[in-house]
């Protein structure tokens, strides 16, 4: 009889031995399983966080970045009826923004004659990119070379003009709407980073802003 008691007790304490043995398993595995899902959710917000970063980073980069040639107070979109009419005097030499003709445009291209300030301007509000050159007593050259470079932008259909200009205080002169660059030498990568700054961006006043032209 003792024997067989003693041989129920060990069979007892073999079983608890076993429940406690699983139980542990269990406790050990649901451990790891909570410290991979802690590891897992770090993981997670620490890239969602490098991504953010990385996003304001580059907006950030976006804004301060050095755009080219010189910003010229915008001067508003006001219309006028034609060229003779009068206006306010224009803040820069080629004008960059103000009072302008309304309806058409000029057309893009080649120009051998100076298109009237009050109609490039309306180019310019219309997404152009307008490249001057002043020479007085003749520059071949320099307009074959501006040439090479612009009619590459007007083969791709973009909004561009070449023209000379009477007046610039400098032989080379790029205008954008509120932007202005001026240059003696000719540079072909100066000219290109100012058009593929702002050529093709729009400037039309749009519906809730203060309309002063369309």
């Amino acid at each position: 009889m003792a024997g067989s008691r003693e041989q129920g007790g060990q069979a007892r304490q073999t079983a608890q031995e076993r429940r406690q043995q699983r139980l542990e398993v269990r406790q050990r595995t649901a451990s790891v399983q909570r410290r991979n899902r802690l590891l897992l959710i770090g993981g997670v917000g620490l890239a969602a966080l490098v991504v953010v970063g990385l996003l304001g980073y580059a907006a950030f980069a976006e804004i301060t970045k050095e755009r080219p040639g010189q910003a010229i107070e915008d001067l508003g979109n006001a219309h006028i009826g034609s060229a003779d009419t009068p206006h306010i005097p224009y803040n820069s030499v080629p004008p960059t923004s103000g009072p302008h003709i309304g309806g058409g445009v000029a057309s893009r291209g080649i120009k051998t004659t100076q298109v009237p300030n009050e109609l490039q301007v309306h180019n310019l509000e219309d997404a152009f990119v307008i490249v001057h050159y002043d020479c007085p007593e003749g520059c071949p050259e320099l307009v074959e070379q501006l040439t090479s470079v612009v009619q590459t932008y007007l083969d791709r259909n973009k909004k561009l003009i070449l023209e000379p200009y009477a007046g610039l205080s400098n032989r080379i002169g790029l205008t954008a709407w509120t932007r202005l660059d001026s240059f003696d030498e000719f540079d072909a990568e100066r000219i290109r980073k100012f058009i593929d700054a702002y050529e093709g961006i729009d400037h039309h006043v749009r519906a809730g802003r203060s309309l002063s032209g369309s």
